[in-house]
């Protein structure tokens, strides 16, 4: 049964590790990190951008195919069901479907559209029990066709925004989605520090996971940082797989050809890219 992400990120928060949210893109994507987590025993949080959700056939269609997998695989792990980088229309259509959590994306607009959207949402998911994600300081890099270079968001409007009661927040702090370019400045330790003393208990959130240094991800961690996403880094080590298979002419080898067997490398290494990822993150036995 999916699960609001609140109650793993409050003991995330307290126990000085993050908790994985790992975009799927489609069943082996999502087949992959449910597996893993188990097998890992960690809890963990699928995330679902607008695009991939409308990529997915909807968002209904995702939440059907993803309560089947935790009755099918006996999944027994805290999930949740996550929107990223969430439209206000788009938090509500996936309330409604069923998703157990949703980010709200309102970085965009003036903090008193911001603040005024997010209290709305805060009092709908609150009512039933989902989580909510609000983000100040626009994240760099590309998200759906949107490119930015890596803010970092005002501590004082941060406080303005968790203080209203969201579940988590997601502040920019010099880091940016995708990969990330050869001049890159690293993380605003400083800002984080900032932003952490002005939220207290607050979970925070670190977008753009892959590319950050292990180290740069520890320390984010021991600043407050509890749910980091991944999502380019699991898109790479299936397409570096698949590439492989093909290159390797395993497709013209029998039934190479067979979806199941064609797309079996990419998953095995989505397996591998999230192990990574929740033994860095310390969430590995903490479900």
């Amino acid at each position: 049964m999916l699960v609001s992400a609140k109650e793993m990120l409050t003991k995330a928060k307290a126990g000085h590790y993050a908790v994985g949210q790992f975009n799927i893109n489609n069943l082996e994507w999502t087949k992959a990190i449910l597996l893993t987590a188990q097998e890992m025993n960690s809890p963990v949080i699928l995330g679902v951008s607008e695009g991939a959700g409308k990529y997915m056939c909807g968002y209904k269609t995702i939440v059907g195919m993803v309560n089947g997998m935790l009755e099918n695989l006996k999944i027994t792990v805290p999930v949740a069901l996550h929107l990223d980088h969430g439209s206000y229309e788009g938090a509500l259509a996936c309330i409604e479907a069923g998703f157990s959590s949703v980010m709200f994306d309102g970085s965009h607009y003036p903090i008193e559209e911001n603040i005024a959207k997010t209290t709305e949402l805060v009092n709908l998911t609150t009512e039933k029990g989902i989580s909510l994600e609000a983000e100040v300081g626009a994240i760099g890099g590309e998200e759906d066709g949107v490119v930015g270079a890596g803010e970092c968001a005002d501590p004082e409007e941060c406080k303005q925004i968790a203080d209203l009661g969201v579940t988590m927040l997601a502040a920019g702090i010099g880091n940016i989605h995708g990969k990330y370019p050869a001049n890159w400045a690293g993380l605003s330790f400083e800002t984080l520090a900032a932003v952490q003393e002005k939220t207290g208990a607050m979970p925070l959130v670190l977008h753009g996971g892959t590319g950050i240094p292990a180290d740069q991800i520890k320390k984010a961690i021991d600043l407050g940082v509890s749910k980091i996403n991944v999502n380019t880094e699991c898109q790479l080590a299936f397409a570096d797989a698949t590439r492989k298979y093909i290159e390797a002419g395993k497709d013209l080898e029998g039934k190479g050809f067979d979806p199941r067997k064609l797309l079996a490398p990419g998953v095995e290494a989505i397996k591998a890219t999230v192990r990574e990822k929740i033994e860095l993150f310390g969430s590995a036995n903490k479900a």
